[in-house]
């Protein structure tokens, strides 16, 4: 019997490929497809050659000999179904115009193939003219390599755009075949950044099994920090508040009373309860709020109605309303185990209705739900204090001129032990009662 070939074809864009496909490889335990004909076999052409309307496979970088860190990492890869890894998902920033054209995310998604044509793994993948909206900032290592007399941009990036949550990027089912599968996919991105002439690739917010993967063909990992909270045995806000120091409990006491001071009131919408109407009033405060922090907001109103249509149960708007109308909102998204702070804004400003919204209301809810964690996005040290705690983030990185490698090696050694020992000496901030 002949061993299967693996292909790996270009998709511009998630319109081409139907969304129970997609959702097979990205969500759940995905654990029903091994390939009952043997073994893969990977193309042995080079990258450029191997390339079929996308990539085949690629020389693979001999793997660099480090040691893994043991602090904490982000335990989101334990979510089986994450929102933002959904055909829905993606498809909605696409159609919506919040990526493609001009955004400078140009979707080229990786999706590979048996010989039978089946879809057995993909990537999300888009070209990139900036580095804006990715959370893992690379702007010194363009600056390098302007000062160097070389193009930084295009580069190829593996994410969800605009979202810095942990999950899979190598989407392959479970199974005896996964890791040549997993393998060939990042062979093949390499021959996909050799077709666009980027000078690098780059994934992140990893789980560390695809980490592990990426460092075998000779990627350099970097790391950095988010604040989640996790239930830890809470069945409640009450339990939660139980759990905390009682000079930090009352702190935290007075700030949810002093939020809501004004006469504010607080309402979850999910599902059928979402309207464009409360897309609309959220949006303004998108706008408002972005425009400060960011100066040009990532999503367009149309992608707000696009996910309420798309996947409604997946979404928590938290919104606030002070006499008849609405003057903030937070936007989340409900996974697995974990529910995903993405998105705030505010109107009206009032002291500590920002944590209110997007930390105290997003516990109660994941407490009332049995989700085990809350992710509030990145970065925010404020956090701690509100009974989040730290994590370790994992990127990995790789660029096509071997001395830049090298130096950003070397960088990336000390920044990863630097934000070990920030780790722990941020989790001696936390708010909890001690043992």
């Amino acid at each position: 019997m002949t061993a299967p070939r693996l292909t790996v074809e270009i998709l511009p864009g998630l319109a081409g490929l139907a969304a129970p496909e997609w959702d097979a490889l990205s969500q759940g335990p995905a654990d029903k497809k091994p390939n009952p004909e043997g073994p893969l076999l990977l193309a042995a052409e080079s990258p450029s050659e191997g390339l079929r309307s996308a990539a085949e496979t690629a020389e693979s970088f001999p793997e660099e000999d480090e040691s893994i860190s043991e602090v904490a990492e982000s335990p989101s890869e334990e979510d089986e179904t994450n929102p933002f890894l959904t055909h829905a998902f993606l498809l909605a920033l696409e159609k919506s115009g919040s990526v493609g054209g001009r955004t400078g995310w140009t979707p080229l998604h990786l999706v590979a193939r048996d010989h039978q044509g089946h879809a057995i793994g993909a990537v999300p993948a888009y070209a990139k003219s900036h580095s804006r909206g990715e959370y893992v900032f690379d702007h010194a290592f363009a600056e390098a390599y302007h000062r160097a007399g070389q193009r930084y941009y295009p580069k190829l990036q593996i994410s969800v755009p605009f979202t810095p949550a942990t999950g899979r990027r190598l989407l392959v089912p479970v199974g005896p075949e996964a890791e040549a599968i997993r393998a060939g996919l990042v062979t093949g991105l390499e021959g996909l950044r050799q077709r666009l002439d980027a000078s690098s690739v780059h994934a992140t917010f990893l789980t560390p099994r695809d980490r592990d993967t990426f460092l075998g063909q000779g990627y350099l990992e970097r790391n950095d920090q988010q604040f989640h909270f996790e239930a830890a045995g809470c069945r409640d806000f009450q339990d939660f508040l139980a759990s905390l120091a009682s000079r930090k409990r009352k702190v935290l006491k007075r700030e949810r009373r002093d939020a809501l001071a004004n006469g504010i009131t607080v309402e979850w919408l999910t599902g059928s309860d979402l309207t464009e109407a409360h897309w609309d009033a959220f949006f303004e405060f998108y706008m408002e709020t972005g425009s400060r922090k960011w100066g040009t907001p990532y999503l367009t109103r149309a992608f707000f109605s696009e996910i309420g249509q798309s996947m409604p149960e997946r979404i928590l708007l938290i919104m606030a309303k002070r006499a008849g109308r609405y003057i903030a909102g937070a936007l989340n998204f409900i996974g697995g185990n974990t529910l995903y702070g993405r998105n705030w804004g505010a109107i009206e400003h009032h002291p500590f209705l920002h944590f209110e919204l997007c930390y105290y209301q997003a516990i109660d809810f994941a407490l009332s739900r049995k989700l085990s964690r809350v992710e509030a996005g990145a970065q925010g040290e404020h956090k701690l204090a509100r009974g989040y705690r730290p994590v370790k983030t994992i990127s990995v990185h790789r660029f096509a001129d071997p001395r830049f490698q090298q130096a950003v090696a070397d960088y990336l050694r000390r920044e990863r032990a630097h934000v070990d020992a920030m780790q722990e000496e941020l989790e001696a901030l936390t708010p909890f009662r001690s043992a």
